[in-house]
């Protein structure tokens, strides 16, 4: 397998000179390795160096003495997030200096709940994802499902120590030194929790009931998650014509392979509950994905009548309706594409399996292999 710095990832932080940029993504999704790619030009410092972190805290003026006595003036700042208040020497050193910055960040939740100067739209919003198929010559499959495709974790020997590491990692330096929450241990089970529902409609009751704690604080829990960028909700689709829809949105975690460390998973074995949610969280993660890295920026929902009947995924406002099946040889049995269809003029109703080659079913519902799915979408093929 490829070494990560080789990998050549999608995202491109292109940006006139006149624009910063902000860049989100989880902790080892490979911010920095990106960065330092696209960017090797630039002045890089990184907050999580402690000395260079005690000097801004205290004194956010030494930014601009530290970067007059550099030639570049584009700067890359490493964990953003570290130090909030430092936004406003930024947003002076652009004003009036004319540098340009490109942050990146693991947490998000400082600046959405402070009043963060934010650049006043000067600065672009970029996202970086864990891998996707087309980042990969050959994406495992089987790989993918059992360790994720945070970049260290899918190119690991050990994928499970590294995800063990990686939890205790995000409790120790994310919830604890940011002091999100008081009750670790209350916080812990909760993500134990959050992991069996993943992909499932939110039940904050039952969560609390779990974790030992008061419905507000689950519904706070769930927001630290969205907050430090762990998960993300997908929302159900709500353009009823016919029949009374569930309004409940489902939470999915950023990467397979976090629920797997989570629920202590060795192996997933196909055929299984666990497989076929496993295979699901994948194609939705590669939607999302190309969703923001193609700049279409389209919406991406789920569809659940009250009687039941469901669509995994719906892109954009009803162009394509997606099952996915992680069977090889799929029946047909699409009750809920069959009714969403009857309501919606979809372009393309899809099931997504591992079925060896694509088929038409009699009903106009296209079956995709996992991997032909893949390239259509990154192609343009699909949305």
């Amino acid at each position: 397998m490829k070494d990560e710095k080789l990998i050549d990832r999608i995202q491109r932080i292109d940006l006139p000179r006149n624009r910063s940029a902000f860049l989100w993504g989880p902790r080892k999704t490979g911010k920095t390795t990106l960065l330092r790619q696209q960017f090797s030009h630039a002045f890089f410092l990184d907050l999580l160096n402690y000395d260079l972190f005690l000097t801004l805290s205290q004194r956010p003026t030494q930014l601009r003495q530290i970067l007059e006595a550099q030639p570049s003036k584009t700067v890359v700042i490493d964990e953003i997030q570290k130090i909030p208040h430092l936004m406003d020497e930024v947003h002076w050193l652009m004003e009036n200096k004319g540098y340009q910055f490109i942050m990146s960040g693991s947490s998000a939740r400082k600046f959405r709940r402070g009043n963060v100067n934010l650049l006043g739209g000067r600065a672009w919003r970029f996202e970086l994802y864990p891998l996707v198929s087309k980042e990969l010559e050959i994406l495992n499959l089987e790989k993918a499902l059992n360790a994720g495709l945070l970049p260290s974790h899918y190119l690991s020997p050990d994928s499970e120590l590294d995800l063990k590491a990686y939890v205790h990692d995000y409790l120790k330096e994310e919830i604890q030194a940011e002091a999100l929450t008081r009750n670790l241990p209350a916080f812990s089970r909760f993500l134990q929790s959050a992991a069996v529902c993943n992909g499932m409609l939110l039940n904050y009751s039952n969560a609390a009931r779990e974790s030992g704690v008061s419905v507000k604080t689950i519904r706070e829990y769930y927001q630290i998650l969205e907050d430090t960028l762990i998960g993300r909700l997908l929302l159900p689709w709500k353009k009823a014509k016919k029949r009374r829809l569930i309004e409940t949105a489902k939470f999915f975690f950023f990467d397979i392979g976090l629920v797997s460390a989570l629920l202590g998973y060795k192996t997933l074995t196909p055929g299984t509950t666990e497989y076929g949610r496993a295979f699901e969280h994948f194609i939705l993660q590669e939607c999302w994905a190309y969703s923001h890295y193609s700049r279409l920026d389209f919406p991406i929902t789920f569809w659940r009548s009250a009687s039941g009947a469901e669509v995994d995924i719906i892109l954009g406002d009803a162009d394509v309706a997606i099952e996915v099946k992680s069977s090889e040889n799929v029946m047909e049995r699409t009750k809920g594409l069959h009714l969403f269809c009857e309501e919606h003029k979809c372009r393309k109703s899809l099931i997504v399996s591992r079925d060896p080659l694509p088929r038409k079913l009699q009903s106009n519902i296209s079956v995709l292999p996992w991997r032909v799915f893949c390239e259509m979408l990154w192609e343009g093929g699909i949305i």
